[in-house]
């Protein structure tokens, strides 16, 4: 079979290099020629654990490519896969679909026999129908059909998600795109993987639907968290004690500083604009999007207290910065609300990421970006850590104690043991869980006082 995937970004490359993986000619196109570029070089623009790899050997095997020339891509395709952007709107929230409309009809005026067109691209309901139109209307004579196949990737664990899923949602009311798509996805029956077939609408308001479940309970154990500071309870406790149930699960009750990333807050957001649209407001995801804005400007708070009610003067090692660990990604993260917060505020930065300083540096503004996470901690006060990368699950401690100026660590993802980082010396602020060891201020320079 042969597939054109149209953009290159996460979904469009990592969907490009899976297919390929299967057997399938996949040609990606995307409109920047630097890119592009790269790709043909074996240079990878993002950072997804084992996409290296992957390209470059479907690459070398003749089964992938690249290229800027959308219709020598689409001419003899099978599939058109649409896995472009769609952003929030600026000032309404509403999914930004102009790329995707633009694709639509370069698409119609490509294709030269039956083609099944696929949006890889998260978009709103009703979506599929007006690129139904959309090709209608520029070749009104051209034969095709039009199918909605979501992408559920996870960044850092994306290929492993393509691979071996949960399940394939496809969209659709034609017995012949059916067919198509069942080829495509083919080896994936040897595995038992669930194939979904819906209609158009049902496959769109899927995905939606799914994140937007997700960052709801990802809300939920936050508030409890918070509720569990003011009685003394254990958050990880009770989200083990719930979890547990069946009809709950554990997955996504882990308490932190809010969601991010490139899904869960423009999703969110646009299924709230599609439903109020509609005249069905969703009024508990509404609340979702509302509380997650503003817990991350809560813990920006939570470190300010830690340094006694005032970071003024201060200097703070940050530990990462994108929003989850295993990806350079810095969309939505909570350190893009929190730094700033805390700069403001009067706190110098010092910060490291393994993988998200490039972008970073575009984002934060003045942060000094150190070597490693003992670099970022030298004469610093504090330490507050942001996201869980490995390296920093185990850090030699009475390394860090030596390195601070005060043993005072604030743990936004909950990493470490209360106890043992009590016995350490160290006041330790977490999430959900009472704080623990010796209160202690940050020290003053004797410049700074009056």
């Amino acid at each position: 079979m042969r597939v054109a995937m149209i953009g290159t970004g996460y979904v469009g490359l990592v969907s490009g290099a899976c297919f390929s993986e299967f057997g399938v000619d996949v040609v990606c196109v995307d409109k920047n020629a630097e890119k592009i570029t790269m790709l043909e070089r074996g240079e990878i623009p993002i950072y997804e654990p084992g996409l290296e790899r992957l390209v470059n050997d479907n690459r070398e095997a003749g089964r992938l490519s690249f290229t800027t020339d959308l219709a020598v891509a689409v001419k003899g395709a099978d599939a058109v896969f649409i896995a472009v952007g769609t952003p929030s709107r600026r000032g309404d929230g509403h999914a930004d679909l102009s790329y995707v409309y633009a694709a639509a009809e370069e698409i119609a005026q490509a294709i030269d026999g039956y083609t099944v067109i696929v949006t890889k691209s998260t978009v709103p309901v009703g979506t599929g129908r007006e690129v139904e139109e959309i090709i209608s209307k520029t070749r009104p004579s051209t034969e095709f059909d039009v199918c909605s196949n979501p992408e559920f990737l996870r960044e850092g664990s994306a290929i492993e998600d393509f691979m071996r899923p949960d399940r394939v949602v496809i969209g659709t009311d034609s017995e012949s795109a059916r067919q198509v798509m069942r080829e495509l996805y083919r080896p994936l029956y040897l595995i038992e993987t669930p194939i979904v077939f819906t209609s158009l609408e049902t496959s769109e308001l899927i995905k939606y639907a799914g994140n937007t479940f997700l960052a709801t309970k990802i809300t939920f154990i936050n508030e409890i968290a918070d509720l569990c500071e003011k009685v003394g309870a254990d958050v990880h406790d009770v989200a083990r004690g719930i979890g547990l149930d069946g009809r709950i699960g554990r997955k996504f009750l882990h308490p932190g500083p809010g969601y991010g990333g490139s899904c869960f807050p423009k999703d969110t957001l646009a299924l709230v604009k599609t439903a109020q649209d509609k005249g069905a407001p969703l009024r508990i995801v509404e609340t979702v999007v509302d509380i997650n804005d503003k817990r991350k400007l809560r813990m920006a708070d939570k470190v300010i207290q830690a340094c006694g009610g005032s970071v003024a003067g201060k200097t703070l090692a940050v530990l990462g910065l994108t929003f989850k660990p295993n990806t350079d990604d810095m969309r939505d993260s909570p350190s893009v609300a929190i730094v700033p917060a805390l700069r403001e505020a009067g706190a110098t930065i010092r910060a490291y990421d393994p993988e998200g300083m490039d972008e970073a540096r575009e984002m934060l503004g003045e942060v000094t970006y150190c070597e490693d996470a003992y670099d970022t901690m030298q004469g610093a006060d504090i330490v507050v850590l942001l996201t869980e990368w490995n390296e920093f699950r185990a850090l030699d401690i009475a390394r860090v104690k030596s390195l601070l100026r005060t043993p005072v660590m604030v743990d936004l993802r909950n990493v470490y043991n209360p106890e043992e980082m009590a016995e350490a010396g160290f006041h330790y602020i977490c999430v959900g869980r009472p704080d623990v060891g010796p209160r202690v201020s940050p020290t003053v320079d004797p410049g700074e006082v009056a």
